[in-house]
């Protein structure tokens, strides 16, 4: 039983220490979309084409892996530095046989993305500001940006919707190829 007790207290000790180490590398912690966020991104994303579906910080995998589900014609790609999440997310796509899932463990600001009808994010101010500067130097064949909460410091959102939750949270939906 005792090495059972230190299996346990090492694997959270591992866990702790990789969600801060990653918090703390990036800035942020792994954070999913409410239900109700997730929803709404969801109907936005049906919307979207036929095209890939993009997760710029797909975390744990609540969004990519019901997505990849749900859209089993369409190729969903997802973006995530930190490595527990990345792992769950990875266990998640073969229990579900996700073929059509693709998880890079690779910092999206640096990747070159491919086309796709459409980016989803729930990131934070800063990370809104580097993407919109990756959008603009580097123009990449994306249709649309659906963002959960954060805004783009310049475009324009071409649909605005205000979550029924305590905060009013909103979802942004952007043309971005016109």
């Amino acid at each position: 039983m005792i090495i059972f007790d230190i299996l346990l207290l090492l694997a959270a000790m591992f866990i702790t220490g990789s969600l801060i180490y990653s918090s703390v590398k990036l800035g942020i912690s792994p954070m999913p979309s409410s239900r109700k966020a997730y929803k709404v991104m969801s109907d936005l994303v049906d919307k979207t084409g036929t095209g890939a579906i993009i997760d710029l910080g797909s975390g744990w995998g609540n969004f990519v892996i019901p997505i990849a589900k749900n859209n089993r014609q369409r190729q969903v790609i997802g973006y995530e530095m930190s490595i527990l999440p990345w792992l769950i997310s990875l266990v998640l796509k073969q229990i579900f046989g996700l073929s059509n899932l693709t998880l890079h463990r690779e910092n999206f600001y640096h990747a070159s993305l491919p086309a796709a009808s459409v980016i989803v994010c729930y990131l934070y101010p800063q990370a809104m500001i580097k993407i919109q500067a990756k959008l603009l130097l580097e123009q990449p064949k994306i249709d649309f940006l659906i963002s959960n909460n954060f805004a783009l410091p310049t475009f324009q959102p071409d649909t605005v919707i205000m979550l029924d939750d305590f905060y009013k949270s909103p979802v942004y939906l952007y043309k971005i190829t016109k």
